[in-house]
């Protein structure tokens, strides 16, 4: 799972729903300008953080004037709402291509914990991922990213979620993907400066016995490797 592919467009909460901003008046070179931009602010996003990407690292990453981004998004407010639905339009790109691709063969439980963990090292996760942080104290980012946050959510346990991960019904189902997501989403933001690698396997390994135990609908069963 590392030959992941973004899609370049701008996008919108759901693969369905028009970019934003976008208007009849749009040319097609102003629909590449401003996706320009929003691939920018996603990839500053995720490289400097909500604060350090500024509106004016932003522009100059996108090899433009402050002017002609302002005359694309007057205000920081235009560009972040722009930017959320960007980035949570390559999210969801990103889990549908990924859900869809499993090999017939392939274990659903490992195949979907590997897929995902790939997942959060990409752009558009780690970008969100800054988004989510500064929202714990910002409370109009906060709003700006709660539909988002809630669409994504319901993906989690809608259609394309079944191309990954079989589980029991019901509550069991729900906990089974919550253990694994919210698990694979905090390793990925934790510092392991000692045995980095080692620990983040093992740690990767138990949350796939986990998931399998939970799916069995079965006895307990130990959760540690043996060995």
């Amino acid at each position: 799972m590392t030959d992941i592919v973004l899609d370049r467009r701008a996008g919108a909460p759901d693969a369905e729903a028009p970019p934003p901003f976008r208007t009849r008046a749009d040319s097609p070179k102003s629909l590449r300008t401003r996706a320009r931009i929003l691939d920018a602010a996603m990839r500053l996003f995720a490289e400097a953080g909500y604060a350090g990407a500024t509106n004016a690292r932003i522009a100059e990453a996108a090899d433009l004037t402050r002017g002609a981004m302002l005359y694309h998004f007057p205000s920081r407010e235009d560009l972040v709402e722009a930017a959320v639905a960007h980035i949570q339009h390559q999210r969801t790109e990103l889990f549908n291509q990924v859900a869809h691709e499993k090999p017939a063969d392939a274990d659903a439980a490992d195949y979907a914990i590997d897929s995902y963990w790939a997942l959060l090292h990409t752009p558009p996760f780690r970008a969100f991922a800054e988004l989510e942080a500064a929202a714990k104290s910002d409370a109009w980012l906060a709003q700006a990213i709660r539909p988002a946050q809630e669409t994504f959510d319901r993906a989690q346990l809608g259609h394309d979620a079944e191309h990954l991960v079989q589980a029991g019904g019901g509550s069991r189902l729900q906990a089974s993907r919550d253990l694994a997501r919210f698990l694979l989403e905090g390793l990925s933001r934790a510092v392991l400066a000692d045995d980095g690698d080692g620990r983040t396997a093992r740690l990767l390994e138990v949350v796939k016995r986990a998931t399998h135990t939970l799916n069995r609908k079965g006895p307990p069963q130990d959760l540690w490797p043996e060995g």
